[in-house]
């Protein structure tokens, strides 16, 4: 179990673009909903009633967009009060957010990777810790998507070891953002799988990506996920086990039925796993 998910759960992001299909979905057509709560604070009307409807019915996962775990200015207490709140309201099972940092003087729009260093590990550590101690939980750091790194002293699961234990945090591991950097980057996505902590790892999230080149994929949640990715999935769980999995999609969007047969892949595949 993670909180209150098993761990062969199958679940689709919760977007406002899929609220009214996702309000007339079919009982059982996915274990959990995710939801980013920088995009739900606050909100009321029509899409703060759907979504009301929605936790009601299904658990409810968060994942955090705008938190810059790893950036220079301070954490913004008020928001992360504000999100506790949230995930108190609707009883979410697990919060994460991104290994990276999106802000600096200013919203900067983009997850921007941190460079693989001691200094960075002790850094995002500490912002990590006074977050948790600000929500009132633990909370999962997802290894993110990336193009270019900073500066490195050690590789980039030594990196994401070395602040899940700095941190005492948990991993939300994105395996296609391991099929992306592994391309980009030149190493083994499943040598990088295997060199990550079983024991830290609380869910697991997929989503489809663009090949720009035989060397180069633009991680975007805009397309199916590829066979690819889900031999690496497959290939995850049988290293790590099964844990509750996430279907991403942002845009594109095609109808809520093929999303639902990717969510029931997933399902077909932890079903191999007891």
């Amino acid at each position: 179990m993670t909180g209150d998910l098993p761990t062969h759960a199958a679940g689709l992001g919760l977007r406002r673009a899929l609220l009214d299909d996702l309000l007339k979905a079919p009982a059982g057509a996915f274990d959990f909903l995710e939801c980013a709560p920088d995009n739900w604070i606050g909100v009321g009307g029509v899409f703060g009633d759907a979504l009301d409807r929605l936790a009601s019915r299904h658990p409810l996962t968060c994942h955090g967009l705008s938190l810059s775990l790893g950036g220079p200015d301070p954490l913004d207490l008020e928001f992360l009060r504000q999100t506790r709140e949230f995930l108190d309201r609707h009883q979410v099972a697990l919060y994460s957010e991104h290994l990276s940092y999106c802000a600096a003087d200013g919203q900067l729009y983009d997850l921007l990777p941190l460079p693989f260093t001691e200094a960075a590990v002790q850094h995002v550590a500490a912002r990590i810790r006074q977050a948790q101690d600000v929500l009132g939980r633990r909370i999962a750091i997802e290894n993110i998507s990336s193009y270019a790194i900073p500066s490195a002293e050690m590789d980039e699961a030594s990196f994401i070891r070395a602040v899940l234990k700095a941190a005492d945090c948990d991993l939300l591991l994105d395996v296609n953002n391991v099929c992306v950097n592994a391309c980009n980057h030149g190493y083994d996505a499943r040598a990088f799988i295997a060199a990550l902590p079983s024991d830290r790892i609380v869910a697991y999230h997929i989503a489809g990506h663009d090949d720009r080149g035989p060397d180069l994929k633009i991680d975007t949640h805009g397309a199916p996920v590829c066979e690819d990715v889900w031999a690496l999935l497959d290939h995850t769980y049988a290293v790590h086990g099964v844990r509750p999995t996430l279907l991403e999609r942002d845009f594109r969007f095609p109808p809520l039925a093929v999303l639902l047969d990717e969510v029931a892949r997933i399902r077909t595949l932890q079903a191999a796993y007891p």
